[in-house]
């Protein structure tokens, strides 16, 4: 079975410190954050920045800043950047990271309701501009699905030669408007998935570390993080980044199952090693 990639999503757009104060906003704690949780045995950092009053901007600048910085203490960790940026903002926008050419960056495959009056769009036609987009600067997608129709669509653009191949899905369950988490449903996506291709699975809050396990014993790929959850336990809030992946690499010794470091993710994402 293929090493553990473990990816910590460090702070995302909707979270903030009155849910947890360890949720970095500044580039300083962007970059303590991202460090202990590479130490921790994160081999990718799927990075969101703020502005450092906690409002989440999609600006290359700030990305280059965060990016820069996170370099300085982990050199060899993949940054990848999201391009999903937060609700209402327009495709350029969302794109602008991109324009630091990182070498993976994320690509939204459908639309979703997240709760309320919000709605996360990503039209056919969005979905296709930013495959173009990341396909003409050589930057790797990660296709995140929220629901089996998602992973329907990438399939679609995969036959078309829209999305390449081998394609790294990720799949991120327990959002509003989405599937749940549930195993059915985590089993559901992976056996829809073409050959070839690898994932990772982002249970969202209470489904973090159940799916973690599912992924783990399936030969998956994981995600956690306080961009999907706050707690380490129940009720109990994590310190940081780092506890929560320090669990998942737990769980994968209990498993036996060993965790990559960068430059294996990077093999087994087919990214240039470094």
């Amino acid at each position: 079975m293929e090493k553990l990639i473990i990816t910590a999503a460090i702070c995302g757009a909707e979270v903030m410190k009155e849910h947890n104060e360890a949720v970095p906003y500044t580039i300083e704690e962007i970059k303590d954050e991202a460090y202990k949780a590479y130490l921790a045995g994160a081999s990718i950092i799927h990075l969101h920045v703020r502005e450092d009053d906690g409002k989440p901007t999609q600006r290359k600048e700030r990305f280059k800043e965060a990016i820069k910085a996170i370099k300085e203490v982990c050199p060899d960790v993949i940054i990848q950047p999201s391009t999903g940026g937060a609700v209402g903002m327009s495709r350029e926008e969302r794109l602008d990271p991109t324009n630091l050419y990182p070498e993976m960056a994320t690509l939204d495959c459908g639309t979703l309701n997240f709760g309320g009056d919000e709605i996360f769009i990503n039209t056919e036609n969005d979905i296709i501009f930013f495959a173009n987009t990341l396909n003409e600067k050589n930057i790797k997608p990660e296709c995140e699905c929220f629901e089996k129709g998602h992973v329907d669509t990438v399939n679609r653009m995969i036959k078309k030669g829209i999305i390449k191949t081998p394609t790294h899905f990720s799949f991120v369950l327990g959002v509003n408007g989405g599937m749940s988490g549930e195993s059915r449903d985590f089993h559901f996506l992976r056996e829809s998935l073409p050959e070839n291709s690898t994932y990772s699975v982002a249970g969202i809050g209470r489904y973090e570390f159940t799916l973690a396990k599912e992924a783990i014993i399936s030969g998956g790929h994981v995600r956690v993080g306080l961009e999907d959850n706050i707690y380490i336990s129940k009720g109990v809030k994590a310190k940081g980044n780092y506890e929560l992946v320090e669990k998942v690499v737990a769980m994968a010794k209990e498993h036996n199952r060993e965790v990559a470091t960068p430059a294996e993710a990077r093999k087994i994402l087919n990214l240039k090693v470094i």
